[in-house]
């Protein structure tokens, strides 16, 4: 076989399965095994259907800054697929990405792997090399049958559940949570950071006997004027600054990965100031990222209810005397009239894009839901993709106003890629 390029072993990878999305562990377990894949480290898996990639970050950042050296798997990507694996806080480079991709085409014999599932054993692969401390993996989709539940859980987090992949998941947030708590582990802790989470997830862990701690009952925050409070039955972390990551939202977060990390101190002993400096260094793309510069820009991946009224309640909390203005794209399987009502009372001024692929909204479809939310139409501009909406939207916007690309991923990944391009043109 000759030596193929990052770019060709995705496009090649993304053909060796006739389905974008196939649950299942079978498939990625029997290839883990013939690759003897196993970390003698820590392992975190981290669930949700929002917060699981902050939570994430922050575990790295906090474990990083106390000295140990991390892997952390996350996934989708913006810009390049190297974001999906970090090693000691770097992107694993194109080289070792095709190296691992090669391991895995080696061992998979005739079993049929999704794109997801072929990345996971590679970043594990890679991991399993790389003579980590702490291993960190985001799941992909649910947790139950997600290929990321084949590696057991040293501590589970479960940030969150809500309504979204309903398709795959279950039309409740019983069923979802039910899937979701799939990756608890006997006798191991299953840290939830929902303050309500589905009755199904305490049946699963009670079912299989993991060790449940519950935000609110085992341990939380307390938002105080400068600063904030963590507590637990292991005691109180006070005079924490808050994270840099903004919003309310983000202080559950922050003490879901404190309480994950309490879970596992005699293995990893973290001081207070590895907290603090975690908390400051922890800055995942997308998640109310606001870019310098007037008029402001912010960058959300919010692509569901659920964390559109997050989105919204930022907003609210950071407004300023101008405008705010959307750039709004969304994938047609999303819950696209629950976004709309969810920011409709946050937003002065629509600019809807077209996304491309056979998952992505036209437009017109965004036109729709956003009248059902009671947007009047002359507030509303559709364009036939992201750079045309966001030209837009910087074309009319004051420099007291906001403009925030949210809905998807995508949407995102495409705002960043026209203001990089912009930048690289001169008229950023």
């Amino acid at each position: 076989m000759s030596v193929r390029t990052l770019d060709e072993w995705l496009a090649f990878v993304e053909r060796q399965h006739p389905q974008a999305i196939a649950l299942g562990l079978e498939r990625v377990a029997e290839v883990r095994a013939r690759l003897g894949l196993a970390f003698d480290c820590p392992v975190f898996v981290v669930a949700g259907t929002n917060g699981k990639g902050s939570t994430c970050a922050m575990l790295e950042a906090i474990l990083r800054a106390g000295g140990y050296r991390t892997g952390l798997y996350t996934s989708p990507h913006l810009l390049r697929y190297n974001e999906r694996v970090r090693i000691a806080g770097v992107e694993a480079s194109d080289e070792a990405l095709a190296e691992a991709f090669a391991a895995v085409e080696a061992a998979r014999g005739g079993v049929a792997l999704t794109y997801f599932e072929f990345g996971t054993l590679a970043a594990a692969w890679l991991f399993a090399r790389a003579r980590l401390d702490a291993v960190v993996l985001e799941v992909g989709l649910g947790g139950r049958l997600d290929a990321v539940n084949a590696f057991d859980a040293d501590c589970a987090l479960l940030t969150s559940v809500g309504l979204d992949h309903t398709e795959y998941l279950g039309p409740t947030r019983e069923a979802i949570g039910r899937e979701k708590a799939g990756i608890f582990r006997a006798g191991r802790p299953a840290v939830v950071g929902d303050p309500q989470p589905p009755a199904s997830v305490l049946e699963v862990a009670a079912a299989c006997g993991a060790r449940l701690l519950r935000y609110g009952h085992d341990f939380g925050a307390r938002a105080e004027r400068t600063q904030w409070l963590y507590w637990s039955r292991n005691g109180r972390r006070a005079v924490l600054a808050y994270p840099s990551l903004r919003g309310a939202v983000q202080l559950r977060n922050a003490a879901c990965a404190i309480a994950a990390l309490e879970t596992l101190r005699e293995r990893l002993p973290l001081g207070l100031e590895a907290v603090r400096a975690g908390l400051a260094d922890a800055r995942p793309a997308g998640r109310f990222q606001v870019l310098p510069g007037r008029p402001r820009i912010v960058l959300d991946v919010a692509h569901n209810p659920q964390a559109a009224e997050v989105l919204a309640d930022n907003l609210a909390a950071a407004a300023g005397v101008g405008r705010t203005i959307a750039v709004l794209g969304m994938l047609r399987d999303k819950d696209i009239a629950g976004v709309a009502r969810a920011l409709a009372p946050r937003i002065d001024r629509w600019h809807l894009a077209s996304l491309g692929g056979p998952r992505g909204a036209p437009a017109a479809t965004l036109v729709g839901a956003l009248a059902a939310a009671g947007v009047p139409t002359q507030a509303i501009a559709s364009h036939a993709n992201v750079a045309a909406a966001l030209a837009a939207a910087r074309a009319e916007a004051g420099g007291d106003d906001t403009i925030v690309a949210c809905g998807s991923f995508l949407t995102v990944a495409a705002a960043m890629a026209e203001l990089d391009a912009g930048r690289a043109r001169g008229n950023g």
